[in-house]
């Protein structure tokens, strides 16, 4: 079950879409709270070449506890804010409160 966060959204596909506001270059990646209603990521990676979008959803599949290929950029390539996609079948097992502040 999702918790009631802004940054979280139930697609009727069973889908869930997650808000992110990126902050690269940091100095480990991390959540951070919110920002703006989406969910706030220090990323340990440059904003160059894609490289940080691929860290993004490297941490958000680690972070969950599902397969790398089982999250996607939906929108926000090259903006801080982001939006991530979490396929239904690992959506239902995703560690979802791991997320939380």
């Amino acid at each position: 079950m999702l918790p009631a966060v802004t940054w979280l959204r139930a697609e009727k596909s069973g889908d869930v879409i997650v808000d992110i506001h990126v902050i690269p270059n940091a100095a480990r990646t991390q959540a951070e709270g919110e920002h703006d209603g989406a969910l706030r990521v220090r990323l340990h990676a440059p904003p160059v070449d894609g490289k940080a979008n691929l860290t993004l959803m490297a941490w958000l599949a680690t972070s969950l506890s599902v397969a790398k290929n089982q999250v996607s950029l939906v929108r926000g390539q090259t903006s801080k804010r982001k939006q991530l996609r979490v396929n239904a079948l690992a959506a239902k097992a995703a560690a979802w409160d791991r997320l939380l502040p």
